[in-house]
């Protein structure tokens, strides 16, 4: 793979579910470190393209490559531990397990503890404090003995989004991640996102588009299996299709902090 290739890349994606076609000709190339949301009326195919990328399913034709190589039709655990993780709308925690039980099952790969049954992991150091650095970095230091089961919907989608993380992929899916949250909260989740995936290459599916276009460096839209644009978020929102696709519905780009409007 050479330096400016892509590190996630489709060509010509395609799925059929019978004689039904859900993913028809999808092409898309993110780059590293870059965030893409990927956004599209529901029914679009967002999250069969998600499935598609993680192994959940198998394009009916095309290619996918992750860093450089062709990974459709792979089991998603190969895909995972080639540096790819997903988050999903529904959270996939142990809900009876603390916190830092959760984190350490997420660690435990990345910290070289393959098919290990004899290590008590409480008692070893170097994953212990990852652990702890994990819990700093999502706020959840004063959480860490409490049963996912307790936490706040809020805290638990941070924990989710560090438990993909915590892995060590360097391309990272995220489907939703500020669904069902409070507008203080939305706020609060992105500012964590982006705080803690720097350096990682994201592609995020999202239906707020406040979320999408304060987080993008690009923008996805996906409409009946196909994208129909893929650019910065200011030629995104004028774009007279897209416009037509969303009925008038994306909002006016903010001004960053520093001034600067939010342009790739």
């Amino acid at each position: 793979m050479t330096h400016d290739a892509p590190v996630l890349q489709l060509r010509d994606i395609h799925r059929h579910f019978g004689a039904t076609a859900i993913i028809r000709g999808v092409n898309l190339a993110v780059r590293a470190g870059e965030r893409v949301a990927l956004i599209g009326p529901n029914g679009a195919g967002k999250s069969t393209l998600f499935n598609l990328i993680s192994g959940a399913l198998a394009p009916s034709a095309g290619e996918i490559r992750l860093l450089g190589r062709p990974i459709q039709g792979m089991r998603p655990e190969k895909i995972h531990r080639l540096g790819l993780a997903r988050s999903f709308q529904v959270s996939s925690l142990f809900e009876q397990l603390s916190v830092q039980e959760n984190l350490r099952c997420a660690l435990l790969w990345s910290q070289g503890y393959r098919y290990s049954f004899w290590h008590f992991l409480a008692r070893q150091p170097r994953l212990n404090t990852a652990v702890a650095q994990w819990l700093e970095r999502l706020g959840l230091q004063t959480q860490r003995h409490e049963a996912v089961r307790n936490l706040s919907y809020a805290q638990q989608r941070a924990l989710e989004l560090g438990v993909t993380l915590a892995g060590g992929a360097s391309v990272i899916l995220l489907d939703e991640p500020t669904a069902g949250m409070s507008r203080d909260e939305t706020r609060h989740f992105v500012a964590l996102i982006r705080q803690i995936t720097e350096g990682k290459t994201l592609l995020v599916v999202e239906h707020d588009m406040d979320v999408v276009f304060g987080l993008a460096d690009r923008i996805a839209v996906l409409v009946q299996g196909q994208i129909m644009a893929c650019d910065s978020p200011a030629a995104v929102r004028d774009n007279p299709a897209v416009q037509q696709a969303y009925l008038g519905a994306l909002p006016p780009l903010r001004d960053e902090p520093n001034g600067q409007e939010n342009h790739a």
